[in-house]
């Protein structure tokens, strides 16, 4: 099996159910693969960010996203996949609006989904993703 990691920084979210923040594995000497469980707009606290506004709490899930792939050694850049849960495609354009300003060149690949509702009512976006991180990083 490979080296699992679990990716969990101090001050983040506690999981509300049995799953890690983000699982860093090995993919060949150097070079791992993290995936980033679904993250929502809830502070340490468990209290909704940004209640109401989804550019606000999709600022806030993509903060927490680059905090785990720091803790993990990474940055946004290796972000290879995303998983983007609305809940009303009404808010489509504000939350593109600012994956939009965090992700770089090329795009990771994307995946859109509205559902229904999500686990916390207040919350408008979820967003999970995989980066893989390089042994050695280019300048």
């Amino acid at each position: 099996m490979a080296n699992r990691i679990v990716i969990s920084p101090k001050g983040h979210t506690k999981p509300i159910a049995r799953y890690s923040p983000a699982i860093s594995v090995s993919i060949s000497p150097g070079d791992r693969m993290v995936f980033i469980s679904g993250q929502v707009s809830s502070d340490a606290a468990g209290e909704t960010v940004s209640v109401g506004d989804p550019a606000g709490q999709a600022r806030y899930v993509f903060e927490k996203i680059e905090h785990l792939l720091v803790e993990a050694g990474g940055i946004m850049e290796d972000i290879v996949s995303l998983v983007i849960y609305l809940t009303d495609m009404e808010n489509f354009e504000a939350i593109s609006e600012v994956r939009n300003k965090v992700l770089t060149e090329p795009p990771p690949s994307s995946t859109l989904v509205e559902v229904s509702r999500l686990a916390v009512t207040d919350h408008l976006v979820e967003i999970s993703a995989i980066a893989v991180l390089p042994s050695e990083r280019k300048s």
